[in-house]
C-alpha cells in the first residue's frame, strides 16, 4: 500500500456539464478527507474543480490550490481554500502540483485537463514523475482518449510498458484505491522512454 498523503487533482472549470461529473467529483473530495489526504488542484472555484474542493473542505479536509497570478486577477481563484499558492504562469502552476502530490487523479475536462493528464503520462514516460496516475472515466468521457493511448501502442508509437503509466477507474472509490495499490515506478524506466 503506498502511503499517499496528497492528491493532485486534474478536473474541467466548465459548469455546464451533467450532473454526474459534479456528483462523482463530490463523491471524490469526500473520500479524500475521510482518508486523510490533502486535495492539490487547480484552485479554480468553478465546475468540477470548485465542485472537489468544496467537498473536501465540507468534510474537514485540507486542500491546496495552485494557481497563475493572471487567474488571482480574473478572480477565478477559489477563496475558501486552506492554501493557496500564486504562481507566475502555467508551466509553473502545472510543475508545483505535481511536486506537492504523491498520486494523480484525472476527472474530466477539456483541453487543459486532457493537457495536464499528458503532460504527466509523459512525465512518468521519462521517470521524471513515479508517482501512481488514475484516470477516472466517469460516464466513459476517457474512452477516446483510452483507445487513442491503445493505437500509439499497438503502432508502436509507445512501448508496452507504457500501458502501465496510469490505471482506470470508473468510481471515485475505485480510483482512490488504486493511488493506493498502484505501484510507484522507479527512475530507472528511463532505460526504456524510447522505443
Amino acid at each position: 500500500m503506498n502511503d499517499i498523503k496528497t492528491v493532485c487533482v486534474y478536473s474541467a472549470s466548465s459548469t455546464q456539464i451533467a450532473p454526474v461529473y459534479f456528483e462523482v467529483a463530490d463523491e471524490l473530495g469526500r473520500l479524500l478527507a475521510r482518508e486523510q489526504i490533502r486535495l492539490v488542484n487547480g484552485a479554480g472555484c468553478m465546475g468540477l474543480m470548485g465542485s472537489v474542493a468544496d467537498a473536501v473542505l465540507a468534510a474537514g479536509g485540507q486542500v491546496t490550490g495552485v494557481i497563475p497570478s493572471f487567474m488571482v486577477e480574473q478572480g477565478w481563484h477559489h477563496r475558501g481554500l486552506t492554501e493557496l499558492i500564486e504562481v507566475s504562469d502555467m508551466h509553473e502552476r502545472k510543475q508545483r502540483m505535481a511536486q506537492l502530490s504523491d498520486a494523480v487523479i484525472a476527472l474530466p475536462g477539456g483541453c487543459g485537463t486532457l493537457e495536464e493528464l499528458l503532460e504527466v503520462i509523459t512525465w512518468k514516460q521519462l521517470g521524471l514523475y513515479l508517482n501512481p496516475i488514475v484516470i477516472l472515466n466517469t460516464n466513459r468521457f476517457y474512452d477516446p482518449l483510452l483507445q487513442m493511448l491503445g493505437k500509439a501502442i499497438d503502432e508502436n508509437f509507445m512501448r508496452q510498458q507504457h500501458g502501465d503509466i496510469w490505471q482506470v477507474a470508473t468510481t471515485a472509490a475505485e480510483a482512490v484505491r488504486l493511488i493506493h495499490t498502484q505501484p510507484v515506478w522507479d527512475a530507472s524506466v528511463r532505460k526504456f522512454a524510447a522505443i
